[in-house]
């Protein structure tokens, strides 16, 4: 049989069919940039030749996107964002969404961004995906969640200012923010999977949240 017929999905290799023969430190910043020389088991048997691979490592991070199940409304945050810089405008509209600092739970980490991203408090969190955003390059791996909140609360500039953040706050009604997902305004794969999600479940969520 095809096992591209199969229903239910398993991988045919793990990390131990992997084997790393070499880690090299490229560039060490704000991010970093290992070369990784590697050799892996193939589909059809034996071993792939050689490969050589910058991995570029900028650890993981949390995305979320509040809503107030009260109004139907999500909050959205503007800023710069330099990979968007030649874009018709580098300033993007995304959700909250921070890094993992060390010892700190993706929970943590999405009530913290809530508040310095966007002065909200987060009531209640349900988890929505956990992703890699570019695997093919990148060691990034993303935990999205939606987070209950009051959007009467959502006004104003945020940010750090030891960390170069300049963030606009804007709230909007959740129907206008999906349409900013299909008309293409909104580009970042986080708000995207994020505000899909909240369009498919929106009538789940709020019974489970004790709205009608």
């Amino acid at each position: 049989m095809d096992s591209s017929s199969n229903k239910g999905l398993n991988n045919q290799f793990t990390c131990d069919d992997v084997d790393v023969l070499s880690k090299k430190s490229l560039y060490h910043g704000f991010f970093n940039m290992t070369k990784i020389t590697f050799r892996h088991q193939l589909f059809n048997g034996g071993w792939s030749e050689i490969i050589e691979r910058e991995l570029f490592e900028r650890g993981h991070a949390v995305a979320l996107l509040p809503y107030d199940p009260i109004v139907d409304k999500v909050v959205l945050i503007e800023q710069i964002r330099v990979g968007a810089l030649e874009s018709t405008s580098p300033w993007q509209y995304e959700i909250v969404a921070g890094m993992i600092d060390k010892g700190q739970s993706s929970e943590q980490v999405a009530i913290r961004e809530a508040n310095e991203e966007a002065g909200i408090v987060v009531s209640r969190l349900q988890k929505i995906s956990h992703f890699y955003p570019s695997s093919g390059g990148c060691s990034e791996q993303l935990d999205v969640f939606v987070g209950c909140v009051d959007t009467s609360t959502a006004k104003g500039i945020h940010g750090l200012e030891d960390e170069g953040e300049d963030i606009r706050v804007h709230v909007v009604a959740r129907k206008d923010a999906y349409a900013l997902v299909t008309n293409g305004r909104i580009e970042n794969a986080a708000s995207i999977i994020a505000l899909q999600w909240l369009e498919l479940n929106v009538s789940g969520l709020r019974t489970q949240w004790n709205m009608k």
